[in-house]
């Protein structure tokens, strides 16, 4: 069950991060801080109601958290989850280096035996 969570985290995150203007958002995040929507909507030609759909998508990944004082909404990002995608990337590394490897010794083997 553990895994399974795990596995839907990660889908997640990635299905999180691959909008160019998520991805966007989040750069702008971590570049400037804890930012207002109404700013963060000023650097794109898209509404306020479109960009704040997109920080929920954010939200609900962990990717950003949301303080709101009186009526101004502050966003923030958390890159922690990000770690969860940098260790499936190893796992995915591991598997391939220990398949360049097989392979390498089957072709350093190929080459001995026609010496």
């Amino acid at each position: 069950m553990v895994e399974y969570k795990s596995e839907e985290k990660l889908s997640e995150l990635l299905k999180a991060v691959s909008d160019t203007t998520r991805r966007s958002l989040l750069t702008q995040l971590v570049q400037q801080g804890p930012t207002r929507v109404t700013d963060l909507a000023g650097y794109y030609a898209m509404s306020l109601n479109a960009i704040s759909k997109h920080i929920k998508v954010l939200e609900k990944a962990g990717l950003v958290s949301r303080k709101t004082i009186g009526r101004v909404h502050w966003i923030e990002a958390n890159l922690q989850p990000i770690k969860e995608v940098e260790s499936w990337f190893s796992e995915l590394k591991s598997i391939w280096e220990l398949r360049l490897e097989k392979l390498n010794n089957l072709l350093t083997k190929g080459e001995t035996k026609n010496d």
